[in-house]
């Protein structure tokens, strides 16, 4: 009983801390609150998160305030063709002591921080986006044959634009495995378009805050994984992830029809931690089926992959998403 009160009241506790990052965030990011929920919803959860938007929407200023506000020392990396591996992770160079012996000194690259801002990743060649998947999923590189750990917490929040392939390279399918969910940044609406406009012209700007540290990021870390889930959001979120495998049973005619592959198992261990993250943030103790429907897009869409039939057809897979939900959540509140 003692753990389970203790449980509670860490959870409440964490709540209210976040309601406090929330509220900072906002004055710097005004808007977008679906945005912001999911961008914590990556920290809280340990993981790296893919921000797709146009230029100009605020994504970086997004990155730099969540390193405020939850006290995380943030390096921000501008991704080109020219980067080299050795640009993101450092490289021993040739060093000499003042007794005139030379020897090999290590100087780290700006992957070694806590919070990571890899922007317009896709510009880079597929052997640069490389250097980022062993540290993405292991926290740790190895340099010159040398395991380097890295920050602790370490997340990557990279961003894309959807609009410009040119002279780009695409993510491949193991690395885009590796982000915890893809952020679609879209356009304000009028009203908040009008807030930013008197916000962001004037002499004097808001200035977002700490809430968090380091060490209470990674206790939150800990608490969201004790959130206890019910068997009914477990039984979701795996007909939900088996339901989009086109070669499994539970899978409907449309998505045989339409998807080559599928979400693997990281897509369900995704699910079970932003589902809890996101009761978090709505101030509930245990999540629901409903939460399960509401991440599934972001958790799914890089996840899986139309075929060349569904592609020339001009199916989307958003659509699909939001279909199959509707029918795996239909067959849970029946049951």
């Amino acid at each position: 009983m003692t753990d389970d009160t203790d449980l509670v009241a860490g959870i409440e506790a964490l709540e209210e801390k976040l309601a406090h990052a929330r509220a900072s965030i906002t004055r710097r990011f005004i808007g977008q609150e679906r945005v912001v929920d999911l961008t914590l919803t990556a920290l809280l959860c340990g993981g790296h998160g893919l921000l797709i938007g146009l230029p100009g929407l605020g994504k970086t200023r997004l990155v730099e305030t969540l390193s405020t506000v939850m006290g995380l020392d943030g390096n921000r990396i501008q991704f080109t063709p020219d980067l080299m591996p050795s640009d993101i992770l450092g490289s021993e160079v040739l060093d000499t002591s003042d007794d005139g012996k030379r020897h090999f000194r290590f100087v780290p690259g700006p992957i070694f921080c806590q919070l990571l801002m890899a922007d317009e990743i896709n510009r880079a060649s597929p052997r640069t986006q490389s250097a980022l998947l062993q540290a993405m999923q292991e926290r740790r590189v190895t340099v010159a044959g040398e395991d380097r750990p890295l920050g602790v917490p370490f997340h990557v929040l990279a961003t894309q634009n959807p609009i410009e392939q040119e002279g780009t390279y695409p993510l491949p399918e193991a690395q885009l495995d590796r982000f915890l969910v893809q952020i679609d940044v879209k356009y304000p609406d009028r009203q908040t378009e009008r807030d930013i406009l008197l916000a962001t012209t004037g002499v004097a700007e808001e200035e977002a805050h700490g809430v968090f540290t380091a060490a209470e990021l990674i206790e939150a870390q800990t608490l969201l994984r004790r959130m206890p889930v019910g068997d009914s959001v477990v039984e979701a979120i795996l007909d939900l992830v088996r339901a989009f495998r086109p070669d499994d049973d539970s899978a409907n005619d449309r998505v045989r029809q339409t998807v080559a592959w599928g979400p693997g198992p990281r897509a369900a261990q995704a699910l079970m931690l932003t589902v809890r993250a996101r009761a978090l943030l709505q101030g509930r103790l245990a999540p629901s089926v409903e939460d399960v429907a509401d991440m599934a897009h972001p958790v799914l869409i890089h996840r899986m992959a139309l075929n060349f039939a569904a592609r020339a057809r001009g199916d989307d897979l958003a659509s699909l998403i939001a279909e199959t939900v509707g029918q795996v959540t239909r067959k849970e509140a029946a049951a």
